[in-house]
């Protein structure tokens, strides 16, 4: 599904720009805060996928590797839901080669770090969740008979920018102060 996340529901775009939510952004990225993008996910009861461990940097690498995301949880998230694994300090590895999850199974490196032995992050509903797009992080499947549901956003510091060539669609929605790359060209406006 394409839709943006304020296509679906106007609180879920009221509630990425409130003052508490962007202080603890602000906390991360600095004052200037730009969102790359959000999507809606739901992993089905008793058949929901599991998530193979990735980084998210190959999907939409930036200059200075100032993405994170941010994943709010509209549900609770347990173990059994298929919750959120990570590996702790993982981000401290940098970019690693054949990290995106389609290519990992095949990557030495990434075989050292299988979904199994990471972090279990279970979460309330409301919770939100930041991490580094280098972390490595993935999920189990959905075992359990209720839905989990969350909202994920990506954003950068706003002197930051998408590596050219990146193919996956970048909003640049300025969320908080300003985005230094921005230009008239940028902003698809004309003289």
């Amino acid at each position: 599904n394409k839709d943006k996340v304020q296509q679906v529901a106007a609180v879920l775009l009221r509630a990425i720009i409130k003052e508490k939510f962007l202080s603890t952004v602000s906390a991360i990225l600095g004052d200037d805060i730009i969102l790359d993008h959000r999507k809606l996910f739901q992993k089905p009861a008793e058949n929901g996928s599991p998530f193979t461990r990735h980084q998210d940097w190959s999907y939409f690498p930036t200059i200075k590797n100032s993405m994170i995301a941010a994943i709010i949880h509209v549900s609770d998230a347990t173990d059994d839901m298929g919750c959120l694994r990570v590996y702790e300090g993982s981000n401290e590895l940098g970019r690693l080669d054949a990290s995106n999850g389609l290519q990992a199974s095949v990557s030495e490196t990434m075989a050292k770090y299988p979904i199994e032995r990471a972090k279990i992050l279970e979460a309330k509903a409301g919770d939100v969740l930041f991490f580094h797009y280098f972390t490595l992080h993935g999920s189990m499947p959905n075992q359990s008979d209720k839905t989990r549901k969350t909202v994920l956003l990506q954003m950068y510091a706003g002197d930051d920018r998408v590596e050219d060539g990146a193919e996956h669609p970048d909003e640049r929605l300025v969320l908080k102060g300003w985005n230094h790359h921005s230009s008239r060209n940028r902003a698809g406006l004309r003289k």
